[in-house]
């Protein structure tokens, strides 16, 4: 309430009346506008340290959710890929089981071929950034390093087929825990390839050339490949099962920290957002008050004492 005035030190005061009002409406026009609470530390007083905390937080949980969102499309891929995979080694039982049932082998070898292709194909899969998926902590080259079926066959040993790193991709979860992500390409193509290798090596020895009639060389030897693709199709199952496992997991995690970056943003609000209906409430409230210390200035610099002197006449 602005009381009447009269005097030079109450003309002072109504002046630094002023400038409270327009100091207030500034700040009210300011946090209307940006919808904080300030615009400097300043305006947040004691409560910095614990704003920053929590923005410090809210950061780290959104890189943190980002990095596990990626796991999961890695994870969610390779349960693909894996599948094809276990599907490939199946197909190579059941080519070789109807050459047997048919007593004919003569298209085994461009079957044995193709699967070979799609396989090698697979394991040579690059994300998006062109990093290969089954190469590990060597995921820069190529982990499978022959290009075709006669490449695998001419080598002392099937591991040399393999130039992936040792290591496995891992990710933090968030709680303290890792989790292994990648799969290396060595784990999921040996026994594929080492069955696909022995096929082509028996093809081309003694023993070989298949085609027209299966010899009980031949027979005995492709009995055994039947078993040796079936064990080869069930451990990539069983690596499938393990890689969406690891899937669940992850997007467990990423829930947690969808919810904690929620907790902390939130918190953040509430101390810097400003609400919205009070502070448009309070503007109008501040630009009321300027203008009657306005309107009152002005009629104070008006006031004189000749005002309330009695007329004077002159004779």
């Amino acid at each position: 309430m602005i009381d009447r005035v009269a005097s030079n030190s109450q003309s002072q005061f109504m002046l630094s009346q002023i400038m409270n009002a327009e100091n207030a409406l500034n700040t009210s026009e300011q946090q209307v506008a940006s919808g904080k609470v300030a615009d400097t530390y300043s305006g947040i007083g004691d409560k910095t340290a614990v704003l920053e905390a929590a923005r410090s937080a809210a950061n780290k949980s959104s890189a943190l959710q980002s990095t596990l969102q990626l796991a999961v499309n890695q994870t969610n891929l390779q349960d693909t890929q894996v599948t094809q995979l276990s599907s490939l080694a199946d197909q190579l039982r059941q080519d070789v089981t109807t050459a047997l049932s048919n007593n004919d082998a003569s298209t085994l070898m461009s079957q044995a071929q193709g699967i070979f292709d799609q396989a090698q194909q697979i394991l040579n899969a690059q994300d998006a950034n062109g990093n290969y998926l089954y190469g590990g902590d060597k995921d820069t080259t190529p982990p499978v390093t022959v290009n075709s079926l006669s490449d695998l066959a001419s080598l002392g040993s099937v591991s040399q087929a393999f130039a992936n790193g040792s290591t496995a991709k891992s990710v933090n979860t968030g709680d303290g825990q890792t989790v292994q992500v990648g799969l290396l390409a060595s784990d999921l193509g040996t026994q594929l390839f080492s069955s696909l290798q022995q096929i082509a090596q028996f093809n081309a020895g003694a023993n070989g050339n298949f085609g027209q009639g299966v010899s009980q060389a031949q027979s005995t030897f492709l009995t055994t490949q039947v078993n040796n693709a079936k064990t080869a199709s069930t451990n990539l199952n069983t690596a499938a099962a393990q890689n969406g496992d690891v899937y669940n997991q992850l997007n467990d995690a990423v829930t947690q920290q969808q919810s904690l970056n929620t907790l902390y943003t939130g918190f953040v609000s509430n101390l810097e957002d400003v609400n919205m209906a009070q502070a448009a409430t309070q503007l109008s409230q501040n630009q009321t008050a300027l203008q009657a210390a306005l309107q009152v200035t002005a009629q104070l610099s008006q006031v004189s004492l000749l005002n309330y002197l009695p007329a004077t006449t002159t004779g």
